[in-house]
């Protein structure tokens, strides 16, 4: 039997306990819970090794994979702790959020199998066909709906999207680019597309008077990408759509100089975070490509409903 003054001190540790009532729930990697909590591996590896000193948690290994689990029958001293720690504890509400997200992508199959269908497009060799191709059929089928495009650059989207939508409002900071953009709308007799000079953070446009804000490429070059966010939520109308295109979460440090990036992309969960904060429902985040060539970025898509 454990000693009780053992078993007190090791579960003294908020995140030891936040790590057990998540292995109480599920049988987790430290990978997976190192997602969840947000913490080092290392921090996270020390903790299992000490709960295992009391036999509070086990493991099975499954191919290259240890999985992690709170015994069963832990003595009434236990129990009594980590129910007062699942109503007491701050984080253990987020954390269960997080821990729904995680498995959900440890079961969905289905992402999986697109990003093999997709690794397939343009391989082989058909007449006519491309990502360009079916990008411009697939704009086409848009309802006539105001976007905010936020962070526009040049506004090549902006443009594309001009084809079908009602409006389309151009938000970007730099002089040139919007004076570019707005030529390039004049020339190719683009009425319904509008160029405005403006920060991401506060976007010069009404509140909810648009149906589709979007952030592509464009919020990791936000001082305070919340800030954009909950601009963004500020103009759509109820019900209105978000979508941000952006980098998974990368080490490129020279990205920071040679694009001006500001933040080194974001994680699926940071952006959930993030959007939940700014006021958004129905959140969903997916990876929805991968370069195959150095320095192997990855783009990230998310969500979410106003």
């Amino acid at each position: 039997m454990v000693s009780i003054v053992k078993l007190l001190k090791l579960l003294s540790d908020p995140v030891r306990l936040r790590l057990m009532l998540l292995l109480v729930d599920e049988e987790l990697t430290v990978a997976e819970l190192q997602e969840v909590l947000s913490l080092p591996q290392s921090r996270i590896s020390t903790a299992l090794a000490q709960l295992k000193t009391i036999q509070a948690v086990s493991d099975r290994r499954t191919g290259k994979n240890i999985f992690y689990s709170a015994n069963s029958g832990a003595d009434a001293v236990q129990a009594a702790i980590l129910q007062a720690a699942r109503e007491e504890l701050p984080d253990v509400a987020e954390d269960r959020e997080r821990l729904a997200f995680t498995l959900k992508k440890r079961q969905d199959r289905a992402a999986e199998y697109f990003n093999r269908l997709a690794g397939k497009f343009g391989r082989a060799y058909v007449p006519g066909r491309s990502w360009q191709a079916l990008a411009h059929g697939l704009l086409r089928l848009l309802p006539p709906m105001v976007i905010a495009d936020l962070g526009a650059g040049e506004g090549t989207l902006s443009q594309l999207l001009a084809r079908t939508a009602k409006k389309v409002i151009a938000i970007d900071n730099s002089e040139k680019m919007v004076e570019f953009g707005s030529d390039l709308a004049r020339a190719h007799g683009c009425r319904n597309l509008e160029y405005r000079l403006g920060e991401i953070e506060a976007p010069p446009i009404e509140d909810s008077s648009v149906d589709v804000a979007l952030f592509s490429q464009a919020l990791h070059h936000a001082s305070v990408p919340l800030k954009a966010l909950k601009a963004a939520h500020r103009i759509l109308k109820p019900g209105g759509r978000l979508l941000v295109l952006d980098l998974l979460s990368h080490h490129q440090e020279q990205a920071r100089e040679l694009y001006g990036h500001v933040w080194l992309g974001f994680s699926e969960i940071e952006l959930q975070n993030m959007l939940r904060r700014a006021g958004f429902s129905k959140i969903e985040t997916s990876i929805v490509s991968k370069e195959s060539e150095a320095p192997f970025f990855q783009t990230v898509l998310a969500s979410g409903r106003a």
